[in-house]
């Protein structure tokens, strides 16, 4: 030793020292590395009590903001019938007897809902989400199709008229969105997926059978009727019409009016106050009473005196020498498509025009034959 005295921890164990401690900074550095660059799921779960971000995800911030879009174009229709009471029945109250949904269809105060959410109104009464209200009229419907138009008078800043898309190019299985007044709960928002395309359905035994209809999951529950059902951009992709469930709530069967369909009847009822469509200018046995007979087939009921029909030598019921009622001309088929009932042919007569040259096969008397005929305009 240089300074004659004896060290008992000398200079090398001083360096392993300093080395150790240098190794485990270093150990220490690169597991916090580590752990940043693995993100806050390597951390493990938060201590009980931390709190947590519940920031939406960028599939929940895309239905939001259509939510936020869509719902201040939403309104509550309520159906009013007028009852007289009071002293001598003088007095005239509004009673509620039915409520819907529906929603602004453009900047001129018309307003789109169901058929059946105004049928026999006597007064209809719009609301909006901020509760406020505007009495409307009935400006043509639709029943065939359960489709109704109101218009309202209302301040243009209220009129934001929904986008609509199409019907023809959906796919089952994409997610859809129902915005709505269920059960007088005012622009409430379900979820869903288209899950069949192209059903028919009956609303009840006095209605004609709906086709053409979008089936979905989402939750549809009365006071939806006539509510916009929207893709996920937040489009019009139909109007919620009926719900299938024994219980009257929503059982997972809802069903939608295509906005195909829409766009074709909703134009000719503002502009017309009824929808054109072709026709034979008869009326038909109705088709509860066709059943009972037996009939497969539209049995013409009757024909006008010098109308198209009588021309083309088609003929309704007649009674017999006896006394009897007996059947004329049955409808069986038309273009070589067939005939079933009445309404089938009120869905195969959908497809043409007024002034189309159709070719009909009718059976009178057990016979069949062919009738050339030209489809006239009816409402």
């Amino acid at each position: 030793m240089r300074d004659g005295r004896h060290h008992p921890f000398g200079t090398p164990v001083i360096t392993l020292l300093l080395v150790a401690l240098l190794a485990a900074v270093a150990l220490l550095v690169r597991a916090r590395r580590a752990e940043t660059a693995a993100g806050p799921a390597a951390a493990g779960p938060p201590p009980a009590g931390a709190a947590t971000s519940t920031a939406p995800g960028a599939e929940e911030r895309t239905r939001i903001a259509v939510y936020r879009r869509v719902s201040p174009s939403v309104v509550s229709v309520a159906n009013k019938a007028l009852v007289r009471g009071g002293f001598f029945g003088f007095q005239v109250f509004e009673v509620p007897q039915g409520a819907g949904s529906g929603f602004v269809w453009d900047r001129e105060g018309h307003i789109v809902s169901n058929f059946h959410v105004v049928r026999d109104a006597d007064a209809i009464t719009v609301t909006f989400p901020d509760g406020k209200s505007y009495d409307a009229r009935v400006v043509g419907v639709a029943p065939d199709h359960d489709l109704a138009v109101l218009r309202m008078v209302a301040p243009a800043s209220r009129l934001l008229p929904v986008a609509t898309g199409t019907s023809h190019d959906l796919q089952v299985g994409q997610s859809v969105l129902a915005i709505g007044n269920p059960f007088g709960f005012d622009t409430s928002l379900s979820l869903g997926i288209v899950s069949a395309l192209g059903r028919s359905i009956r609303a009840d035994a006095q209605s004609a059978t709906i086709r053409d209809l979008i089936q979905t999951d989402a939750a549809i529950n009365p006071g939806n009727s006539g509510g916009p059902l929207l893709d996920s951009s937040g489009r019009l992709i139909g109007i919620t019409t009926v719900i299938y469930s024994p219980s009257g709530t929503s059982a997972g069967l809802g069903f939608a009016v295509p906005v195909d369909t829409v766009n074709r009847i909703v134009p000719q009822l503002i502009r017309k106050g009824f929808v054109s469509r072709a026709g034979l200018g008869v009326t038909f046995l109705p088709d509860h009473v066709a059943r009972q007979s037996g009939v497969a087939g539209a049995a013409i009921l009757a024909v006008p005196a010098r109308s198209p029909a009588a021309a083309a030598g088609l003929a309704g019921l007649a009674r017999t020498r006896t006394g009897e009622l007996a059947f004329g001309d049955i409808v069986v088929g038309i273009d070589s498509q067939a005939v079933e009932s009445p309404d089938d042919l009120r869905a195969l007569l959908e497809r043409f025009q007024p002034g189309a040259n159709v070719t009909l096969l009718v059976e009178r008397d057990g016979h069949r034959r062919t009738v050339g005929f030209r489809l006239t305009e009816e409402n």
